[in-house]
């Protein structure tokens, strides 16, 4: 039966190919970015099966009438995917609190947000799947630089466990990913001519296919999903 899924940073890199992995097994994409023009070119490219609905979620409003737009149009949802991030690559010692609220807000505030706002959405056996890093799994190699962003995706791992345990009663999954270094437009702008191992295609890929079928196996669990080995 056809799923409908909420996927937050659909304008470009893992998430739009999370949009058009689930279009090609016929299930309905709400594609949400702040990017309009990105945005509205993937649905575009499969309008009976991938929705976009631009959203700025650190904007309360914004939210707002995106969850009013699920609901009027879809009725429910049966998975989220809280993609969106942004990454800052500074030192710590140059890193201003404004550099720290930016990190939390876009890699942990915008999740908790549209999470909570989608609640009457969900289904029996929804699935939240939020989108962490290596850098935020615990025992990892850290990095120089990725302070702000690898505690801001820690957090999130934190909100994974969470709300696994408060919605649990209801048949609620929640699971997180820890990627490594997936070769994306973000991690170029941050580590210029930087070549990662994995493509966003392949990555893509395999969250769409956690997202429909782990539920079933993993419930609060934070999943390193990177070539490196995290010990």
């Amino acid at each position: 039966m056809p799923k409908i899924a909420v996927v937050t940073g659909a304008s470009r890199g893992i998430g739009a190919k999370i949009c058009t992995h689930l279009a090609a097994q016929n299930h309905q994409a709400v594609a949400v970015a702040r990017s309009v023009d990105p945005l509205n070119e993937l649905a575009d490219n499969d309008p009976d099966h991938i929705t976009a609905i631009p959203t700025d979620l650190t904007n309360e409003g914004d939210v707002t009438a995106l969850v009013e737009q699920i609901k009027n149009q879809f009725g429910q949802v049966d998975i989220l995917i809280n993609n969106a991030g942004a990454l800052i690559n500074k030192p710590f010692s140059e890193l201003s609190l404004d550099d720290w609220r930016s990190q939390i807000e876009s890699n942990l505030i915008s999740a908790v947000h549209i999470t909570k706002q989608l609640l009457p959405c969900f289904t029996n056996g929804t699935h939240i799947v939020n989108i962490s890093s290596m850098g935020g799994f615990q025992g990892s190699a850290k990095f120089p630089g990725l302070t702000a962003y690898s505690v801001s995706k820690g957090a999130l791992s934190i909100l994974t466990e969470c709300l696994a345990a408060e919605l649990g009663d209801r048949n609620i999954a929640a699971n997180a990913l820890c990627l490594g270094a997936v070769q994306t437009d973000m991690l170029e702008e941050a580590f210029p001519g930087i070549e990662a191992p994995v493509q966003a295609e392949e990555m893509g890929a395999y969250i769409t296919d956690f997202a429909l079928n782990a539920s079933k196996l993993y419930n609060g669990k934070i999943l390193p999903v990177a070539l490196e080995d995290p010990e």
